[in-house]
């Protein structure tokens, strides 16, 4: 308890400019965690409901119904739902023009699938950004904090005929507490940006590999009065 009071009394005394840097650490390891926490939601609920999907198309059921099943939800389909949604969708329009050659009906296809792919993996990947940002910045506001606290504890002995180590502990103690913050706001953001985005990348691959394997199974199907 001596000792979290200690600190606290020295963030308090600290100077101005340490005490702006400590609180702008402390947003950011807020920031951080929330960022952290709201999508390992969504990036939970994007592969659980892959899987789920990829379990629902590969157990023989029609494709035809499924696709009613799904649209029916409206704009409740999301991951690889909708990417099912945005090809089968096309197909079934460009099947009934005449004139069109199979091959750019899939072409038509795989395009549809990929602007939605594209949107899914845009939002898992929201945020993130941010997430590398606090981790490779908060150690050097922290730094620029622990400098200016020190250059302060030093300045203040200019006056002092006799310095001892006493005199100048408390300041460099209350400057080395915004390294530690800036540590602690850094480490949790790059572990999490770096598990989230292989997270990411092994969706998308999945996606990929689910385009290409419905890409095959429709166009099985594309012939003259194919269901």
């Amino acid at each position: 308890m001596n000792n979290q009071l200690s600190v606290i009394d020295l963030i308090l005394q600290a100077s101005l400019v340490v005490q702006l840097v400590m609180l702008l650490l402390a947003g950011a390891s807020v920031l951080s965690w929330a960022i952290i926490f709201r999508k390992r939601k969504l990036i939970g609920q994007a592969r659980r409901e892959a899987d789920r999907f990829e379990t629902w198309f590969w157990s023989g059921v029609d494709l035809g119904k499924l696709f009613k099943t799904i649209e029916g939800r409206g704009d409740a389909t999301t991951g690889m739902e909708s990417i099912f949604q945005a090809g089968f969708s096309e197909f079934s329009r460009a099947r009934h023009q005449t004139g069109r050659a199979p091959g750019q009906m899939m072409e038509g296809v795989r395009r549809g699938m990929r602007v939605e792919q594209l949107k899914e993996i845009d939002g898992l990947e929201e945020s993130l950004a941010t997430l590398a940002t606090i981790g490779s910045t908060s150690p050097y506001v922290g730094l620029f904090g622990t400098v200016w606290g020190i250059m302060s504890a030093f300045h203040g002995l200019g006056n002092v005929q006799q310095a001892t180590l006493a005199m100048v502990a408390p300041g460099i103690a209350e400057a080395l507490i915004a390294t530690a913050m800036g540590l602690f706001a850094a480490i949790p953001a790059v572990v999490a940006y770096n598990r989230f985005a292989d997270r990411v990348s092994r969706l998308e691959l999945r996606y990929d590999t689910f385009m290409e394997e419905f890409t095959a199974l429709l166009e099985r199907h594309s012939g003259p009065g194919a269901d």
